[in-house]
């Protein structure tokens, strides 16, 4: 995917989300819809899930910029601190934990709140994509499972993330 490619599917995707979200009920914007995979007593309404959103692309921005910077291990989460391996079950609790606790900790904000939380994300995403080189877009960013692998893949990667997330919660509140 090319630079022009990314930016298009990153931003009709957000305004996509963003005009479907909006055209929820205050009740089913604030209700229950899936249940967390790190705490199963926590319901994720559909405002969280796109305060989730703006939690994966900032640190995807990180993992990006930690790479750049010449960290061998900008994804981190392949391994544990004393750099032994961890195994799929143990990444993915990792994953869940954190963003149980970023949708914790957004739980209180208003909507208007959570998308400037996901405008200031995708700034990030837009400022870091307008930084790099073709070839960094190409390059392969260390340990990353998403899209194909490469920055510019786990940079637009951000924009089908809120399609899997948007139908999840859908089906969750029975609108699907």
């Amino acid at each position: 995917m090319n630079r022009i490619e990314i930016e298009i599917k990153l931003n009709k995707d957000r305004a996509w989300l963003l005009d479907t979200v909006a055209h929820l009920s205050d009740v089913d914007l604030m209700r229950g819809a899936t249940k967390s995979e790190h705490d199963p007593a926590s319901m994720w309404s559909a405002k969280d899930h796109l305060a989730h959103l703006a939690g994966i692309e900032t640190n995807f921005v990180r993992m990006v910029r930690r790479h750049l910077a010449g960290d061998p291990n900008p994804v981190a989460l392949r391994t544990n601190p004393d750099g032994s391996e961890r195994t799929m079950e143990e990444i993915m609790a990792t994953v869940h934990k954190m963003t149980e606790e970023w949708v914790a900790e957004h739980r209180a904000k208003s909507l208007s709140e959570v998308v400037a939380l996901g405008q200031a994300a995708r700034a990030a995403t837009l400022a870091l994509l307008g930084e790099l080189t073709d070839e960094q877009l190409g390059a392969k960013l260390p340990g990353a499972p998403w899209s194909d692998g490469t920055i510019g893949g786990v940079l637009s990667v951000n924009a089908d993330h809120g399609r899997v997330h948007w139908q999840w919660a859908k089906e969750g509140l029975g609108l699907a």
